[in-house]
């Protein structure tokens, strides 16, 4: 899982950003809205989900469980043969009454169902937890997944103990689920609730 230099995506210097992170090279943006509307477009009445692609599917559930943002991850299987190895990464937020952020990552870890693996982290920006779970395919998205999908969910409390970043990674190559903790871990540990874009013009302007 390697290749080029990490870029700076536009949406990391708007106004209204909250949460900072960087993925590795291999992900690609997903436009969730407008695949989600394309979608809509073009079912047939009485049915939203009559003839849709696997995609604008997949767009309309994360949508629905509050997503804003989502990257098709495509990296070659090192640990095996060579393949292409699909994945999905999202970033949606969950609200919650305040309580530390310790305690909030705690009680997501504990509230994971069905979770295989748990591992609480210590973040730069803070506690967090790491949990892996497996899932049935989804109706309606045609992938073919006898062994079902794995997902691996970082779930990171904001700074102000009301909000909680959750990013999650989801394949079908359940096989590699070290590979994928792995790579959501390496993800988790790069956010942040405060500009890190802000510093680093700081220290050029310093250096100039």
């Amino acid at each position: 899982m390697s290749g080029a230099a990490y870029v700076i995506d536009d949406s990391a210097r708007r106004e209204d950003t909250d949460v900072w992170f960087a993925l590795p090279p291999g992900f690609v943006p997903i436009p969730l809205m407008e695949l989600a509307a394309a979608a809509h477009d073009v079912a047939p009445a009485g049915d939203p989900t009559t003839g849709i692609g696997p995609g604008s599917r997949l767009a309309q559930l994360f949508l629905e469980a509050d997503a804003v943002h989502c990257c098709l991850g495509l990296h070659a299987d090192d640990e095996g043969d060579g393949g292409p190895l699909l994945s999905l990464f999202t970033l949606a937020w969950r609200g919650t009454d305040w309580a530390p952020r310790s305690v909030l990552a705690g009680r997501a870890a504990a509230g994971a169902e069905g979770a295989e693996y748990i591992d609480m982290l210590d973040l730069p920006c803070g506690p967090a937890a790491l949990v892996q779970t497996r899932f049935d395919e989804p109706p309606g998205l045609g992938l073919g997944t006898p062994d079902g999908l794995l997902q691996v969910t970082a779930y990171v409390p904001c700074l102000d103990g009301r909000r909680v970043a959750i990013l999650s990674l989801a394949t079908t190559a359940v096989e590699r689920a070290q590979q994928y903790r792995g790579l959501l871990r390496n993800i988790a540990h790069t956010v942040s609730f405060e500009d890190p874009l802000a510093e680093a013009s700081d220290d050029v302007a310093d250096r100039n």
